[in-house]
């Protein structure tokens, strides 16, 4: 199965849903704020299944929850903007979140610089932004996680229109 992870689009959205056009259809997409209103757009758009939650920049919206827990897979997915848990300096607080509720996968956004890696038998990614890049690379991004019998996490670079 796979999956598209997309955070902090902050209104800008084309060259990102070109980008995904042009790769294997996921099952569905993660869209983790900072304008919450592209997740919906992105779903129309794309016809694809999108999950959203609301980050600082949606602070007036009451559609959206700042933090969701799915089961996807078998897998328990803990899901954030990350604003909330202070990951602009750290991110124990955010693990320590996730082991409370016994994620397999933490995916958070907010600080538009893309990682992934793994502590505490949790896989962690921020997918970046699509929109704003930040970081040494200052690189335009989104995730991407294949689960089959292991999960594969990878950082793509958004395709300028």
């Amino acid at each position: 199965m796979r999956i598209i992870v997309v955070s902090d689009t902050h209104g800008r959205i084309d060259s990102f849903v070109k980008s995904i056009k042009s790769i294997e259809r996921p099952k569905f997409i993660i869209h983790l704020g900072d304008y919450v209103e592209d997740g919906e757009k992105i779903q129309s758009i794309t016809n694809i299944e999108t999950v959203i939650v609301k980050g600082n920049g949606d602070y007036f919206n009451q559609k959206y929850e700042e933090d969701k827990l799915l089961e996807i897979e078998g897998k328990r997915f803990f899901i954030t903007h990350g604003h909330k848990y202070s990951v602009r300096n750290r991110l124990d607080t955010i693990m320590y979140r996730g082991e409370e509720l016994k994620a397999d996968i933490i995916l958070f956004g907010h600080t538009h610089v893309p990682i992934i890696l793994e502590e505490a038998n949790m896989m962690i990614m921020n997918p970046g932004s699509p929109s704003y890049p930040r970081g040494v690379e200052r690189e335009k991004t989104f995730g991407i996680i294949d689960i089959s019998k292991e999960i594969n996490m990878s950082i793509e670079r958004v395709k300028d229109i």
